[in-house]
C-alpha cells in the first residue's frame, strides 16, 4: 500500500501541473481574446487533433519510422565510436576534434546535402536523425569508458585478464548508466533531426503536415502536430527509462534508502 501510494502520489503531481498549464494557457487566452491564428486554445488544438486525426496518422507513422531507423543507426555508430574513442587515447586525440566540429554544423544545413545525394524523402530524414544523435551517444560511452576506476582495471589486470575482457567485463558495464543516458537525449534529438528534414526536402511526415497547414493558416493543426511530436518523444524516453532502470538498477540509488 504504501509503494501504491507513492507512486500515486508522484504521478499526481506531474499531472496535476500539466493540467494547470492547459488551463491556464485557454483562460489567458480567452480572457485576452487571442485569436487561433496567433496562438489557438488547447481545446482548439485538441478538436484539430480529433477532427484531422486519419490525416494526422499516416504522416505520424512516418516521423516514427524514419525516428526509429536513424536512432538505431545512430546508437550503433555512436556506441562503437565511444568505444574506441573512449578506450584509446590516440583515437581520443584523432577522432574527437573531428567529431565535434561535424557535431557544431547545423543539421538544416546538412539535408540539402542529402536530398543531391537521394532525392528528396524518406532517406535525407533517417540520416539527419542519425547524425543528430550521433554525438551525445558517442560522448558519454567515451566518458564512462575513459573515467573507469583505476583499482578495477588493476584487479583485472591481476587475475591475467586482457584489455578485451577489461572492456567486456568492466568498462563497458561501467559505461552503462551514461550509455542510457544519452539514449533518452538522442531519442528527443532524432525527432528533431527528422522533422527538420521533412520540413525541407519531403512530402510525408508531420514535419511536411506542419508546413501545409501553416502555409493555409490553420494554427491549430500545426500546434496538433506539435502535440503529436512531443507526445511521440515523452512515450520513447520513458520506455528508455523503463528499460535503464531494468538494466542499470544497479547503479541507481534506492528510494527506500534515499527516504532512510
Amino acid at each position: 500500500m504504501d509503494r501504491l501510494r507513492d507512486a500515486l502520489r508522484d504521478t499526481a503531481a506531474p499531472a496535476a501541473l500539466i493540467v494547470g498549464v492547459f488551463v491556464l494557457w485557454e483562460m489567458f487566452c480567452l480572457a485576452a481574446g487571442i485569436s487561433d491564428i496567433l496562438l489557438p486554445r488547447p481545446t482548439q488544438i485538441f478538436a484539430a487533433l480529433v477532427k484531422y486525426w486519419p490525416a494526422i496518422w499516416p504522416h505520424t507513422w512516418q516521423t516514427l519510422y524514419t525516428t526509429l531507423v536513424g536512432f538505431a543507426f545512430g546508437v550503433v555508430i555512436g556506441l562503437l565510436l565511444g568505444i574506441l574513442i573512449g578506450s584509446s587515447k590516440l583515437a581520443f586525440r584523432t577522432a574527437y576534434p573531428l567529431l565535434v566540429g561535424f557535431s557544431s554544423i547545423p543539421k538544416v544545413a546538412v539535408v540539402p546535402v542529402f536530398v543531391l545525394w537521394y532525392g528528396a524523402g524518406t532517406v535525407p530524414a533517417i540520416l539527419t536523425a542519425m547524425i543528430i544523435c550521433v554525438f551525445p551517444i558517442v560522448v558519454n560511452v567515451a566518458t564512462g569508458i575513459a573515467t573507469v576506476e583505476p583499482e578495477l582495471e588493476d584487479v583485472m589486470r591481476t587475475l591475467k585478464a586482457s584489455r578485451r575482457d577489461i572492456l567486456w567485463n568492466v568498462s563497458l558495464p561501467r559505461s552503462m548508466p551514461y550509455f542510457f543516458a544519452a539514449l533518452k537525449v538522442a531519442i528527443t534529438l532524432a525527432f528533431v533531426g527528422s522533422v527538420v528534414a521533412e520540413t525541407v526536402a519531403s512530402n510525408r511526415g508531420v514535419g511536411n503536415m506542419m508546413m501545409i497547414a501553416s502555409s493555409s493558416f490553420n494554427v491549430p493543426l500545426v500546434f496538433a502536430g506539435l502535440f503529436v511530436l512531443a507526445g511521440l518523444g515523452v512515450a520513447l524516453y520513458l520506455v528508455f527509462s523503463l528499460i535503464e532502470r531494468r538494466v542499470t538498477g544497479w547503479a541507481t540509488r534506492r528510494s527506500d534508502l534515499v527516504a532512510a
